[in-house]
């Protein structure tokens, strides 16, 4: 963890920290199409096209599960070169269906009907935290579809990975993050953190589901860029998306 301290620390110090990596990739790019596909008899998910409509399709496959897509998304790609292509896994945001649980494999299948409705013959698949492991199950299932794999941010929702972020092992690279997120918590049930914040964020009682659900996303927030992200860790006061 040595080197990654004292990247954070030496950034959190500056007076310019690291400008390079809060820079516009590309420009702001607005939509020319956008739609819901009705993927099941129960749940439609929300898509949309930016960029260059006859340009090298990319799929952007977001976090989570649960997380949804921003239009800051978009800026990763070159929208003169490729035909940029976004949506919201069910149960996110505007795909949010409340009472279907987004298997993996589901998701999959829904990723494969959005490309044959776009009429995509293959794309390039980019995912980053949640969205790279649906990315690899996605190619692995359709790999004739796949021109090749951009994962940023791997998370395989390994037991291992799991217990290192929410156990206490990622604390170390963000003690100021961890404090709040362990605090919620009382001492007799700090033995496991996503067992006690299970609990709560099934609790009969909505205000202790949504001081749970703000803690656990604002961790989340928090530790998903090296050095703070004030519009990210903002999302953790809004009850309605964390929950």
């Amino acid at each position: 963890y040595s080197t990654v301290l004292r990247l954070r620390e030496a950034a959190m110090e500056s007076k310019d920290p690291l400008p390079e990596l809060n820079r516009k990739i590309f420009e702001d790019t607005e939509p020319h199409d956008t739609g819901f596909l009705k993927v099941s008899d129960i749940h439609n998910l929300y898509y949309e096209q930016s960029g260059n409509p006859d340009g090298y399709p990319v799929l952007f496959l977001h976090g989570g599960p649960g997380g949804g897509t921003s239009p800051t998304n978009r800026k990763f790609f070159d929208p003169n070169f490729y035909r940029i292509i976004l949506f919201d896994q069910v149960c996110t945001l505007d795909s949010f269906f409340h009472d279907f649980l987004g298997f993996t494999w589901d998701l999959v299948e829904d990723i494969e009907k959005l490309r044959e409705h776009l009429k995509v013959p293959e794309w390039l698949v980019f995912g980053g935290s949640w969205g790279s492991t649906l990315a690899l199950a996605y190619s692995e299932s359709h790999p004739e579809k796949v021109t090749g794999l951009i994962l940023r941010g791997i998370f395989l929702l390994r037991k291992k990975e799991i217990d290192w972020f929410y156990e206490g092992g990622a604390a170390a690279i963000f003690p100021d993050a961890w404090e709040p997120f362990r605090d919620l918590i009382p001492e007799g049930e700090r033995g496991c953190f996503v067992e006690a914040y299970h609990k709560r964020l099934n609790s009969s009682d909505k205000e202790t589901q949504y001081a749970a659900a703000r803690a656990w996303t604002k961790w989340e927030m928090m530790t998903a860029h090296l050095l703070p992200n004030n519009d990210s860790i903002k999302r953790g006061d809004d009850d309605e998306f964390c929950l």
